[in-house]
């Protein structure tokens, strides 16, 4: 089962990592930077057809954005 706030955290560590913000995600994947901070906040996930784009984006792969325990 998928941890959202895990998820949120990992996406939030990569995409600081990458030196990006959450409007600059959100224009690479056609979506607002609100739903980027929801996300990153752990209230929801991305469309499974977005984690490509968002991975492309931070220059990781899909199963990067993951936490596995």
């Amino acid at each position: 089962m998928l941890d959202i706030v895990a998820f949120g955290k990992r996406l939030a560590e990569l995409r600081r990592k990458a030196n990006l913000t959450q409007r600059d995600i959100a224009e690479i994947c056609n979506v607002s930077a609100q739903a980027v901070s929801k996300w990153e906040r752990g209230c929801c996930c991305p469309d499974l057809l977005i984690l490509d784009e968002v991975a492309s984006a931070l220059g990781v792969e899909v199963k990067d954005l993951f936490v596995f325990l």
